[in-house]
């Protein structure tokens, strides 16, 4: 397959090109930092990755690349948990996923021939937060900033339709591996110092990075899979339980709680990634027969921390 991706230089992205390219398949990487991308791909290791500027937001000449692909994966997104949520980067956060995603779709409409299909990210945000309720891909959205992203995200994926395109859209839950969310949880564990953080009664939706690769090389691969499906473990668990299974992983203690109003003064809006959560389960995926490597929380991290 050639196959084009956005946000390709990311923590998800980067082993996704990897993946790929190992398969022997052709990868274009579309990317605002082409100087960036070039050192993590560089052509003597990567020589089936071409690498092609583009603006997310705004029309251009490279959306011609996309004619000539058979599937495109479209990562892009501002971070979310990175910074305070002033109106300025929220708007930003809404931006580079929605108009990202339109600017994609649009480019596949007017490819001759066009990609097969459309890989789109979304968030399990989409669902809103709750210590209560479970969550699959039937259940209705949320009403708070985040899962008005995710809509509007997946608003602008679900246009692709009309150009006759298969749609997938994956809702990510907290994708665990070297970096992202653990990689800033891990530094308070190895000072002795690590803990739940918050109430730790929140839920905490999480997927094995090595399983959303292969979920999305499996959604491009597989005409049966359309729609929307959870990107997720099937065995959710809540903070404290993430704290204490880490701890032993790491064999350090775990019991120091880190309170939400310090989470708050870093991360402002933003805390409520992590000071509330949802228990989401991948019910759709489940049933396409998907395998995960990953199911359970403890054998996850220690693959990760080996």
């Amino acid at each position: 397959m050639k196959v084009a991706i956005t946000g390709a230089t990311g923590f998800v992205g980067s082993l996704l090109v990897q993946r790929l390219h190992a398969q022997g398949h052709k990868i274009v990487v579309l990317t605002r930092k082409t100087a960036f991308a070039k050192k993590v791909f560089p052509s003597e290791a990567f020589p089936n990755v071409e690498i092609v500027a583009n603006t997310p937001n705004a029309s251009g000449s490279w959306q011609s690349v996309i004619a000539s692909c058979d599937g495109v994966v479209n990562l892009a997104g501002e971070p979310i948990g990175e910074g305070r949520w002033t109106p300025e980067r929220k708007q930003e956060i809404l931006n580079s996923r929605k108009l990202g995603t339109q600017k994609i779709v649009e480019a596949i409409a007017n490819a001759n021939p066009k990609p097969t299909v459309l890989i789109n990210a979304s968030a399990i945000g989409y669902y809103g937060t709750s210590e209560t309720a479970t969550f699959d891909e039937t259940s209705l959205s949320g009403n708070d900033f985040l899962a008005q992203v995710c809509q509007a995200w997946e608003t602008e994926a679900r246009k692709v339709k009309d150009a006759g395109v298969r749609l997938v859209i994956l809702r990510f839950g907290i994708v665990l591996g070297n970096g992202g969310a653990l990689g800033k949880m891990i530094p308070p564990f190895k000072l002795f110092a690590g803990g739940p953080i918050g109430s730790g009664r929140q839920w905490f939706s999480w997927i094995h990075v090595d399983d959303l690769v292969s979920l999305i090389l499996e959604a491009l691969t597989k005409p049966e899979i359309e729609g929307v499906y959870n990107a997720t473990a099937p065995n959710p668990v809540r903070m404290a339980d993430l704290s204490q299974a880490l701890g032993q992983v790491m064999n350090r203690p775990s019991w120091l709680p880190v309170p939400g109003f310090a989470i708050e003064a870093l991360l402002g809006d933003g805390a409520m990634v992590v000071l509330e959560g949802q228990q989401v389960l991948p019910k759709r995926t489940v049933q396409t027969g998907f395998e995960y490597k990953h199911p359970n929380l403890q054998s996850a991290l220690r693959q990760i921390l080996a």
